[in-house]
């Protein structure tokens, strides 16, 4: 029977990593990790689990983007909008502590 994976985060949301201390916003949800496995082995350095969801996050304050095991963010506290150059790609602005995800039509 296979099992059914329930993000517990979602798109326009802010988030912090709890290992590397950073601020940033999720773009995209996987439901499971879909990267390729030498990329896991590579860079995942804690091991979380592949079959729970990923996120794609925009880091605040940089250029940089970055893929993360559910296990590894929790919602951000500070509730401030990030700095970053892709925003406006992703999102239409900043309303009531997330970001609005841009319509595309």
């Amino acid at each position: 029977m296979e099992r059914i994976v329930k993000a517990d985060l979602h798109i326009g949301q802010l988030v912090h990593h709890k290992l590397f201390d950073y601020r940033g916003v999720i773009y995209d949800v996987d439901p499971v990790f879909m990267l390729p496995d030498a990329w896991y082995e590579q860079v995942a350095q804690s091991r979380p689990p592949k079959d729970e969801p990923w996120y794609r996050v925009l880091v605040d304050g940089s250029s940089q983007e970055t893929y993360v095991a559910e296990r590894n963010l929790e919602a951000d506290v500070v509730g401030t909008e990030i700095n970053h150059p892709h925003l406006n790609i992703y999102f239409s602005g900043f309303y009531n502590g997330q970001y609005r995800v841009k319509n595309r039509n």
